[in-house]
């Protein structure tokens, strides 16, 4: 396997299940140009100094391209208004400053630590009911039973989405995620199925969004609906498009991290044995997950002029791989990486990016995926892996699990 190829294979499914082997080969050359042109950033060093410069990025996102229908209407005249409008619009993740920051400080206005703590009780009733439903069962599935139907019910509640909704939500938020997918972006099925994806979900928060107007509640989808305090008030496009990337950032990296987190407590019994005895661990469990089976394993950027890091000069115009999920197994930053250990002291990790665009739900999936991985070592009796690997999804940004069968011998 020549080197210049090693993300291409990455990206193979076939490599979904162990890809941290390909990671150890990157990292012998930190910056790495590819075959295709792109440059991978696997160090942590390297991807540490990358995402504080400003002259990398976010804004890669190819151009939205609608088909064509055959109605001249639609294909001359409302199809491409959409696509400018979409190309203005972006949500915050592929904004630059100044756009970013003004659209993070709306978010974060409504996002604050109160609104996230107040969730705490939520969390903690859902995650027993979910588990109350495998009552009488010698085997669940996490991803079906808990790791997915969790994370849904919070974000729909936190923006004020009604429960019935919920599942719909779900099959939204799994098809826009493929935005974040290399391979997904060029593909002409996966981009026509985005953009008829969109155009509901945001016909669907349009009409939200208009109700929150007429009776707004305590709810994050009516505080960023209202104007605020210096600010004014977010644009219509923006805001709908802040409140989709919302849903399936706030959904899809929480699954992976509840699955993965579980996975990686299985596969380490003693541990698990320890947050059963001692749920006090957690948080140090927690931030060792984040670095040892990180939710996002990558994020795709822009060289907005030459970069020299590390010897090596990226070009102007480069598309760049931050390869997070290398960088958190860097020996150079971390004893023995490739050993999972909550004992160990500085977890410095990208489980949450870095920089401009640190994750804004990192609160509030640290509650989640503690209540939810503390609830499952105390409750499930007995727990085993039905199969290992289990089967993963497509994706290899947004990587973990398509299911994660485990034998139970009841519930406590």
């Amino acid at each position: 396997m020549a080197d210049d190829t090693l993300f291409a294979q990455v990206l193979d499914p076939a490599h979904r299940a162990d890809p941290y082997p390909l990671y150890a080969r990157l990292r012998a050359t930190p910056v790495a140009r590819q075959s295709d042109g792109r440059v991978v950033v696997s160090s942590h060093a390297a991807i540490r100094s990358l995402l504080h410069d400003p002259r990398l990025s976010s804004e890669d996102l190819p151009p939205s391209r609608r088909p064509r229908t055959g109605n001249p209407i639609r294909d001359w005249f409302l199809n491409p208004l959409k696509d400018r409008v979409a190309n203005a619009h972006r949500p915050l993740i592929f904004r630059d400053p100044p756009d970013h920051d003004t659209l993070r400080a709306f978010v974060m206005a409504e996002f604050g630590i109160e609104r996230v703590r107040a969730l705490h009780g939520r969390v903690a009733g859902l995650v027993e009911e979910l588990i109350e439903c495998c009552r009488g069962r010698s085997e669940v599935c996490l991803v079906e039973d808990l790791s997915y139907p969790l994370p849904v019910a919070v974000i729909c509640d936190l923006l004020g989405v009604p429960e019935a909704d919920e599942p719909q939500f779900q099959a939204w938020a799994t098809q826009l995620a493929t935005a974040l997918e290399p391979d997904a972006r060029a593909d002409e099925t996966t981009r026509r199925a985005n953009a008829a994806t969109f155009d509901a979900i945001a016909a669907y928060m349009r009409a939200l969004i208009k109700q929150k107007r007429r009776h707004p509640a305590d709810d994050m989808l009516s505080g960023l609906a209202r104007p605020a305090p210096g600010r004014g008030r977010m644009g219509e496009v923006d805001l709908i498009a802040t409140a989709i990337l919302l849903l399936v950032a706030g959904h899809e990296t929480t699954v992976n991290l509840i699955t993965n987190g579980m996975l990686t407590l299985l596969r380490h019994p003693a541990e698990l044995e320890r947050l059963k005895a001692d749920p006090e661990r957690a948080p140090r469990v927690i931030e060792e997950l984040l670095r040892y089976e990180p939710p996002v394993h990558f994020r795709t950027r822009k060289a907005l002029g030459a970069i020299d890091i590390g010897g090596t000069v990226i070009p102007e115009g480069t598309p760049v791989v931050l390869l997070f999920a290398a960088g958190n197994r860097d020996p150079a930053r971390f004893r023995d990486p490739d050993r999972f250990d909550p004992d160990r002291d500085d977890i410095e990790h990208f489980g949450f990016g870095g920089g401009l665009h640190y994750c804004v739900g990192a609160p509030l999936a640290r509650i989640e995926v503690e209540i939810a991985l503390v609830a499952l070592c105390r409750r499930l009796r007995d727990p085993k892996l039905l199969a290992d690997p289990p089967p993963y999804r497509l994706g290899a940004s947004l990587r973990g699990p398509e299911r994660l069968g485990i034998r139970i011998a009841g519930i406590w």
